[in-house]
């Protein structure tokens, strides 16, 4: 399991009982750390058992924010009675911490409204929140106004605000590659480097003439090169590509791997098509899906907003990420369409089984035009039956924003006669959603990942980072 720090305030109103905050602690971290959460969090004795209740709690609290900066990905204010909102938003403003923040109350028992056991968290929270607002500082609520850490409710929860954590500060400096220009046809992945730099997102390019550079100075003898030569033949079957086709890719693999490293790139957007056939023979398809599988998503057409849907995806389910059209209609199923690209999916979203397993070849359409033997390295194969979210990102330069749509469905079992990769994807209120893209504009590749996130994605794009998000429910 993945370990994510967070910072945790235990709200105090100082008349109410003690008692409740000790409870509170005890309950709220045994769960936060079968979650993986490693909390930030006043010690037991300082205070009332760690909790804040005053300026002076409040800048402890803050000055330990501090000290752990750069590990704490989002901020959990927990409850367990009314709360003293002042010293909360206090202790967040001056930790200078800038990242989401779960608001958690406690629930009264009925039973139980005495002295020493009467909460009001009910009503604190409202208190809280207020604050929040009037400072200016984003939040992010429970599925319920109170809720008690040990249910699976509260968990879920917990969940979803890890995911948002993580694409927050995912993307919150995402650095995207750019691989070559974009196909020449394509005016559809055009994009806005200025709105996305002016988000923190950065683009880092290069050009294929120094890609294509860099591979032919690797002499096929060389140690590496013959070590990406068996990582490219243990990925995927590739029984249908000739040796040397072979050998350029793993040259390929190689440059790139080395690029991304030596530039910190997130994710990347590559001009798969067609200088790089003419000048190296090959499609890059299969590298990419290496790249997307190890966690670096790839994107076909130099669609870097294509890459940055893909890794904020990715961020938000912890599993790769692939690029697709939205390509065909299926029969006449108004909630179905068929998704399909050459081939460069992360190896884990395809379906195996049987003699149903990917295969690397080359691409029926670009091979037709291009030649089969300068286009060896696409991916045949179908998308795994499960559930799916697809996500697409696009910049407005009309308006200097950022906009999003985003979706759920499934991957059904649904078969067809057909070349490169693709799969059956059924999404409620197909039509709505279709109409929806065509009307704002959006282009018609869209990220997917086979998982449930979109809920998580829309809180972390429209509430923490304040673009215009539409998530699709039917």
């Amino acid at each position: 399991m993945d370990k994510i720090t967070l910072g945790v305030i235990i709200g105090n109103r100082d008349f109410f009982a003690d008692e409740l905050c000790k409870e509170g602690r005890e309950r709220l971290l045994p769960i936060l750390e079968s979650k993986g959460i490693n909390p930030i969090i006043l010690d037991e004795d300082e205070g009332v058992y760690g909790s804040v209740q005053n300026r002076d709690d409040a800048r402890k609290s803050a000055a330990l924010f501090k000290k752990h900066s750069e590990k704490i990905k989002g901020i959990i204010v927990t409850l367990p009675n009314f709360g003293d909102e002042k010293s909360i938003v206090e202790t967040i403003k001056m930790s200078g911490l800038d990242v989401p923040v779960l608001v958690h109350a406690f629930s009264d028992d009925i039973e139980k409204m005495d002295y020493i056991h009467r909460r009001d968290s009910f009503c604190g929270k409202i208190s809280v929140c207020n604050n929040l607002r009037q400072y200016g500082i984003n939040y992010t609520l429970t599925s319920s106004h109170t809720i008690d850490p040990d249910i699976e409710q509260f968990q879920d929860d917990l969940d979803k605000f890890i995911g948002v954590c993580n694409v927050f500060d995912k993307i919150k400096g995402a650095r995207i590659g750019l691989i070559g220009a974009r196909p020449a046809d394509f005016n559809t992945v055009r994009f806005s480097e200025k709105i996305l730099q002016h988000n923190g997102i950065f683009v880092e390019p290069i050009g294929l003439l120094d890609l294509m550079n860099r591979i032919e100075l690797l002499e096929d003898s060389e140690q590496r090169v013959k070590e990406g030569l068996k990582e490219i033949e243990s990925y995927l079957n590739i029984d249908s590509v000739p040796g040397d086709s072979l050998l350029k890719m793993a040259k390929l693999l190689l440059v790139y791997r080395d690029w991304v490293v030596d530039n910190e790139i997130d994710a990347v957007a590559f001009q798969c098509w067609d200088s790089l056939q003419g000048a190296l023979g090959i499609n890059p398809c299969t590298v990419m899906s290496i790249l997307s599988n190890e966690g670096v998503p790839s994107a076909c057409e130099s669609d870097v907003m294509g890459a940055l849907s893909m890794y904020a995806l990715q961020a938000a389910s912890k599993l790769p990420s692939g690029i697709v059209d939205w390509n065909n209609n299926y029969q006449n199923a108004p909630d179905k369409a068929v998704i399909f690209h050459c081939g460069n999916f992360a190896r884990d979203i395809y379906s195996c089984s049987g003699n149903e397993c990917p295969k690397v070849n080359y691409p029926e359409i670009l091979g037709s035009t291009l030649g089969q033997e300068n286009t060896y390295g696409a991916i045949e194969g179908r998308i795994k039956a499960d559930e799916i979210s697809f996500a697409r990102v696009s910049t407005d330069d009309t308006t200097g924003k950022i906009q999003v749509y985003l979706a759920e469905g499934e991957i059904t079992e649904e078969s067809l006669d057909t070349f490169g990769s693709w799969g059956v994807a059924r999404v409620a209120g197909l039509q709505k959603l279709m109409n929806y893209i065509c009307s704002n504009g959006f282009e018609h590749h869209v990220a997917i990942n086979l998982s449930s996130v979109a809920d998580i994605l829309e809180e972390a794009f429209n509430n923490y980072l304040g673009w215009d998000v539409y998530n699709h429910k039917g």
